[in-house]
């Protein structure tokens, strides 16, 4: 089960929470749920963007045994961001946009260390779609030793369309996986730049593989076949950032 400050239940406290500015990290509804409070509810979590994940009564039993009217949400740990709003003010406060994107990486603690990599190189934010992410939750700012609370954190519905804003926006997209012909530091991009890294299991999905402006790999000459991907993101993130200082 769950921890207790992790997640609240009953349709009028998820909607008292979110009138109060709680942020929520995503709300499990049992299916087939009705009724005019519920709709009152679902307005509001449509219009913040909140992810809807319709269940089983059973699994929201598993959650928690008092009476939660076929509603737990649970809280995220930091506010999300907008994207669309922090490139053009990194751009306004003469900063070079250097952003992370996390294509269904749903290992908490993985989030986690990504999330302390990216600060610890002074990226500017995290893109992360709103379905198949990992929750930010008290796990993932404890392994990323607070860096969450440093960094953005930008949830978006359509992570493609997110992709095609930042590439309009002057940032050259670079994606990794391993059946790419480029080595990863053969690239010269050292400007406005987002590294795209995709889940352990899956990679990154084809439709974001097909809008990259570039796509690289890290070469893997040992008999283990492939890197964490927190480990595989280190070492692209700090090659790009040699190659940013290199032009200061």
């Amino acid at each position: 089960m769950e921890n207790k400050k992790n997640f609240i239940f009953g349709i009028r406290a998820v909607i008292e929470a979110i009138n109060a500015g709680k942020t929520i990290d995503k709300l499990l509804v049992q299916k087939g749920l009705q009724g005019e409070l519920w709709f009152e509810l679902f307005e509001k979590a449509r219009y913040e963007k909140v992810p809807i994940q319709y269940v089983p009564k059973e699994k929201l039993n598993r959650v928690t045994r008092k009476n939660h009217q076929g509603v737990v949400a649970y809280l995220s740990e930091v506010p999300f961001y907008n994207i669309e709003d922090i490139i053009p003010n990194l751009y306004d406060e003469g900063a070079v946009p250097f952003i992370l994107v996390l294509d269904g990486v749903s290992d908490v603690r993985n989030f986690g260390a990504l999330a302390r990599t990216a600060a610890c190189a002074g990226m500017h934010a995290i893109v992360i779609p709103d379905k198949g992410s990992a929750q930010v939750n008290a796990d993932a700012v404890k392994t990323s030793a607070g860096a969450l609370y440093e960094i953005p954190v930008c949830r978006v519905q359509n992570l493609a369309a997110s992709i095609k804003f930042i590439q309009t926006s002057g940032l050259h997209v670079i994606a990794a996986n391993e059946k790419a012909e480029t080595l990863y530091h053969q690239t010269e991009a050292n400007g406005p730049m987002a590294i795209v890294l995709g889940a352990e299991d899956k990679g990154i999905s084809n439709d974001i593989l097909k809008i990259a402006d570039q796509i690289v790999k890290i070469p893997i000459l040992g008999k283990v076949q492939s890197l964490n991907v927190s480990a595989a993101a280190a070492i692209l993130i700090y090659d790009a950032l040699q190659k940013r200082q290199a032009i200061d």
